[in-house]
This record gives C-alpha cells, structure tokens and sequence, in this order.
C-alpha cells in the first residue's frame, strides 16, 4: 500500500462527488509537472489523504490506475487555466468527521515531511503548485493516528485484505471508452459533415473499414501474437483517434498497427507501447499475472520488428502521452 496527498483547495467538492481525482497532463506551457506524472504511479488499494481549506476533510482509496479523460465538465471557471486533456483515477472517498488541521500539528509533524515534493510548508500550509504527491509512511502513519479510530479502521481493513488475498479487486475503471463515444455521438450528430463522411469517421474509430484496409498496406499481423487473419485484427491507432488533429492523421495508414483485441486493449490504454527499432516496453502498472491469463507471454517476444519513418512518429506520441510509464 502507498500513501498519497492532493490539494483539493479548487476542486474539493467536484471531485469528493464525483469520486474521482483529475489532473492535465502537462502545465498550461507544455512541460511535463511531477504532480501530474504522479497520477500514473497510484494504483487500486493506495489511500489519499484529501487536503482542502486547511485541513484534511477526507480519505480516499484508489479504485483504478490512471486512465486518459477530458477535463470534467463540473470544474467550469475553476478549470479555466488547465487543459483539456488529463487523467483521471477512480477514488471511493470517506467523508472524516475528525477533521485535521496539519498547521495545529506541525511539532509532531514536520520532521516527517519529505524533502522534496512535500505536501505541506513547515508552518503547515498547502505548497503552492503540488496536486498529487506521495506521503512517507512515517507521515502517513502520524496522519492516522492524529485523525483517529476513522483512518486506523480503514487502513487496518486494507492491509488484512492485502495480506490475505494476492490482489486488491477495485470496480471497473470506466472514462475512456465513454470519452470516445461522447466525441463519436458529436460526429454523428455534426449536421455540417456529409453522412458519408460521418460514417467513414466513426468507422474509423472503431478501427474498421477504409482506416483498417489502410494499416493492412503496412501491416500483416499482431506484432506480438503473430495473428495474421485479418478477421480477428482490429486496427488499432497509434496516436489515439481522440487526440488526431484532424481527420488525415485519423486516416493515415502507418497511424495505426493491426492487433487482437486483448493487444489493441493493452495498447490503447498505454499500458504497453514500441520502441522505434522494435522493443516492446510494459508499464510498471501491468501485472505479469494478468498478461498470462490473457495468453500473453511478452517474456518470450522482446522484438516485434522495426517501423517505418512515419509509424516512428507515431509512436514517439504514443510513448510520450499515452504509455504509463
């Protein structure tokens, strides 16, 4: 089990109902943010501690991993400096009635505070700037003894859960798919697109017709489980359709790689990606346990050959915005 913090001065009661934590990917220019980075690191069964007007109001246990969704509706003006284009992870939040106020504790606290990425200033205010960082156990242990029998319940709870079972069991992540569908239902409903056109885009979404003949030119197989019958094959987009910038990219040919479905699964929630000369890179989220009742044995195969110039380009996006690294 880890432990986490977010700074929910802005978006508290969003994301408290919503049972959920968001964040951009990157800051307003483009550079990566640490705090951001840290939303691919939680994984089902970590506990957040949730920091808001100067205390911590409530605990949250991580539900799902990281998983690419738009910027959610509710925050309206408050999102206004952000980007569309985020994380989300699934949280089921307890409400606390002992609220704690850290500044009030800082004796016992301070000296618990990481160096770096610290959640809090030495006199117990919120650090500008940090969402999500991750807390010491040292600290995380002091926060559950400050906040009392609530907080010790649960992680007591969670850690005999975790000792007897060999994996915590969240709900289904949801967000993505439904995502996709939202901007599928736009075209659809776009009257200002030919019908034809509206149909070729979203059966390029679903990684058919004209888009799959077109990966099929570059493309004879599942790179990884060698499938060549292009019943089974979906083809599946390199950079994703979502993110295209218009619709030549959501056409290109060498944006795209025919997989089977549990490949085109993996691959489309970045939790595998390519290297350009052919190595195939697994994100630390992925448990070996789970590719192998899939049929995967990715040990075995750790070079599916090289890609085109065009394919490369791709793929650096993919690695850079997608892939859970």
């Amino acid at each position: 089990m880890n432990y986490w913090w977010v700074n929910q001065n802005q978006t508290f009661k969003e994301e408290f109902q919503g049972n959920y934590l968001w964040s951009p990917k990157r800051k307003s220019n483009g550079q990566k943010n640490q705090f951001y980075e840290y939303m691919k690191g939680v994984v089902p069964g970590d506990i957040v501690f949730s920091f808001a007007g100067t205390f911590i109001k409530a605990i949250g246990v991580i539900q799902s991993n990281a998983y690419a969704s738009p910027q959610p509706i509710e925050f309206g003006k408050i999102g206004a400096q952000w980007g569309s284009d985020g994380w989300k992870v699934d949280v089921h939040f307890i409400l606390l009635n002992n609220k704690i106020r850290p500044a009030d504790h800082m004796e016992k606290l301070e000296s618990k505070l990481p160096n770096k990425y610290s959640p809090l200033q030495s006199t117990g205010r919120g650090n500008q700037g940090v969402y999500l960082t991750k807390v010491p156990e040292l600290l995380a242990n002091e926060l559950i003894r400050l906040i009392g029998i609530e907080a010790g319940n649960l992680v007591g709870t969670l850690l005999s859960v975790n000792e007897t079972t060999s994996e915590y069991e969240p709900k289904p992540t949801k967000g993505l798919s439904e995502w996709e569908e939202d901007l599928e239902d736009n075209v659809r409903n776009d009257s200002l697109i030919p019908e034809t056109e509206r149909k070729s885009i979203i059966m390029v979404r679903r990684g058919q017709g004209v888009f799959k003949k077109r990966v099929a030119l570059q493309e004879t197989h599942c790179r990884i489980t060698e499938v060549d019958e292009i019943s089974h094959l979906r083809a599946s987009h390199i950079k994703p359709w979502r993110y295209c910038e218009d619709h030549t990219e959501k056409l290109n040919g060498n944006n795209g790689l025919l997989l089977t479905s549990t490949v085109d699964h993996l691959f489309d929630r970045g939790f595998i990606s390519f290297e350009s000369a052919g190595g195939i890179l697994v994100s630390p989220v992925v448990e070996s346990s789970s590719l192998s009742r899939m049929g995967i044995n990715l040990s075995i195969k750790n070079n599916v050959g090289t890609f085109n110039e065009e394919q490369q380009y791709f793929l650096e996006y993919h690695r850079k915005e997608v892939f859970l690294s």
